[in-house]
């Protein structure tokens, strides 16, 4: 977003219950109990105009209607992704301080993707497998200032059902952050936090409280049947995929979240707990049905009660005046091509892995024939990352090899320019905003790498709708307090 208002709505936040409560009049006389931060994955902020006329008295209407609303936040970068969007979000800095450029990147030294939480040093609490920690990000975060502001008094956790996700908002010094194994839905954590689950995860768990969301009906208000979460072919089996595409995962978080501010004694301490909610729900399903869908909508209005209902439980635990509420979101989402088509929008779907062999044929031909090497190692879009070792192979040095990639990548039909990552580090972009964007895109992770200009409307999927653009409908996000 915009970078002084982004600064604005979150520095000011952590200002005024920092600051001594002598400085204030009568309505700041105390600071909160508790601050949380709502973070609903994949909501565009036309959204809440859209459908302001059905939500209800205290859901996202508790914000329009009684917060500070701030109605033209942009993310001004490219790469709108849920990874940098929970670290510009809560770190106040882009991709240039924070270093999260993706959610994932080419390790050239190590010939491998690296996942912007991944740690190979720390292993999973509660299920199998390599553990997750910020080690990546390098900026500070909220709950990493509030902590130092309180000399560790303050609390500060995070809960999503994406684990980078969870991990990023919560910064180094997070209490804990958790996330749900995507097969069982069990809540999990990482060595970085803990050993072992608390005792009162374990029990949620040992509970099977995800158990009673399996094999049920998504109706809307009006009884229409949307989804079931019965598996019927047995291909996909995942908590993650079936029940996460609907509001029943919602339910499940918030439930889980309810019980960790329970059991925490969230906002009974001696200084100001935080709290980060990452609602993926929306980001699951959306991905597969586009915001225009009624699918969509109706996830929306259930979101909408399932907000009421626990910002209800928050006033009956804390009392709302002792609680500060943040919404917002970590990018919005593109149409899908298939709907913005009819409206005679210039929208395609395109395969990376398609352009990338195209790419490298490309090259082949004109730097190495009758050879086949991978100069173009992975696009994680809008990156494509590239390998040293094969344009050594040509004796070409970084400058030169990006450079060549970028005009053989911008030959392709969904790209309409590109920036290499050397132009980026030397400040070497367009002056206008598109240029300012990119610019902020820059990270230093990731090697030798081009940064790709799409087409609007075009998505980097080859039946599905993404993110990751400098276009409105993936920058501009909800901001109220």
């Amino acid at each position: 977003m915009n970078s002084p208002l982004r600064r604005a709505c979150f520095l000011l936040s952590l200002f005024l219950f920092l600051l001594p409560t002598a400085l204030f009049a009568s309505a700041y006389d105390g600071r909160p109990k508790l601050v949380v931060v709502v973070v609903v994955d994949q909501l565009r902020a036309d959204q809440l105009e859209r459908f302001r006329h059905q939500f209800a008295e205290n859901g996202f209407r508790l914000f329009l209607d009684r917060g500070a609303v701030f109605t033209n936040c942009n993310y001004e970068y490219t790469n709108t992704r849920t990874g940098p969007g929970h670290a510009t979000l809560l770190s106040g800095a882009y991709p240039p301080g924070h270093g999260i450029g993706g959610n994932e990147w080419w390790d050239a030294d190590k010939k491998r993707i690296a996942y912007a939480a991944q740690d190979p040093a720390m292993q999973l609490v509660g299920a199998e497998g390599g553990g997750l920690s910020p080690h990546y990000l390098l900026a500070s975060t909220l709950g990493d200032e509030l902590k130092l502001a309180t000399s560790g008094r303050s609390r500060a956790f995070a809960v999503s059902l994406k684990g980078p996700a969870a991990v990023l908002a919560g910064g180094r010094t997070a209490d804990a952050a958790y996330w749900i194994e995507h097969k069982n839905g069990a809540w999990i954590t990482s060595s970085y936090y803990m050993q072992a689950l608390p005792a009162w995860v374990q029990q949620f768990n040992q509970g099977r409280r995800a158990e009673k969301y399996w094999n049920r009906e998504w109706k809307d208000s009006a009884g229409k049947t949307w989804r079931t979460t019965s598996v019927q072919d047995g291909s996909r089996t995942r908590f993650f995929d079936i029940v996460g595409a609907t509001p029943f995962a919602t339910d499940y978080q918030l439930e889980f979240v309810r019980e960790l501010i329970t059991q925490e004694k969230l906002g009974s301490g001696p200084a100001t707990d935080l709290l980060i909610v990452s609602l993926s729900a929306t980001d699951i399903l959306g991905h597969e049905v586009g915001p225009d869908s009624p699918q969509a909508a109706a996830m929306l209005l259930a979101l909408d009660r399932q907000l009421a209902e626990f910002f209800g439980f928050l006033a009956r635990q804390l009392g709302l005046a002792n609680v500060w509420l943040v919404l917002s979101s970590d990018h919005g989402i593109a149409p899908l091509p298939a709907y913005a088509a009819k409206l005679r929008l210039p929208a395609a779907h395109f395969d990376p892995a398609e352009m990338r062999k195209r790419v490298n044929s490309a090259l082949n031909a004109k730097l190495s024939p009758g050879r086949n090497l991978e100069y173009v190692t992975a696009i994680f879009w809008p990156y494509a990352y590239l390998s040293p070792d094969a344009f050594a192979a040509v004796n070409m040095k970084q400058a030169e090899a990006e450079r060549a990639a970028g005009e053989a990548l911008d030959k392709e039909e969904h790209v309409r320019g590109f920036l290499t990552r050397t132009q980026l580090a030397q400040g070497q972009v367009p002056a206008d905003q598109l240029g300012r964007r990119y610019a902020n895109s820059y990270t230093p992770y990731g090697g030798w790498y081009v940064l790709l200009m799409p087409a609007a409307w075009a998505v980097a999927h080859r039946t599905l709708t993404d993110h990751a653009t400098p276009y409105s409908y993936d920058t501009h996000v909800p901001v109220a307090l």
